[in-house]
């Protein structure tokens, strides 16, 4: 069974940072486009940042400069680094694969304050 579960949210105060991470079962993540995504109550969820399977990464322009997607030592994790967060920042952060097949995990809370 194939399943994705992020950790690493929290409360943080505007200007902060936080790490997320995603850890995947039953398949391998290691040699897919992952990406990570986001969705703020009352709006449907974007994404935010990608990794290929050459580690290319790619941001959605409001993130850009701010947040680093990167690969774990291990196979199967995935990390989303966010530095200068913004209140517009929060949201329930997931991952997953582009394009997106995997059952979507609980994501995890980040709630920035101003």
């Amino acid at each position: 069974q194939v399943q994705l579960v992020e950790s690493g949210g929290g409360l943080v105060q505007a200007g902060g940072s936080l790490r997320l991470s995603c850890v995947a079962s039953g398949t391998i993540i290691s040699i897919a486009t992952m990406g990570w995504y986001r969705q703020a109550p009352g709006n449907q969820r974007e994404l935010v940042a990608t990794i290929d399977r050459s580690g290319g990464t790619d941001y959605t322009d409001s993130v850009k400069g701010r947040f680093t997607i990167s690969r774990g030592n291990t196979r199967n994790t995935v990390y989303l680094q966010m530095n200068s967060l913004k209140a517009e920042d929060t949201a329930v952060y997931y991952c997953n694969h582009i394009p997106q097949w995997t059952p979507w995990g609980q994501g995890t809370q980040v709630t920035v304050s101003s």
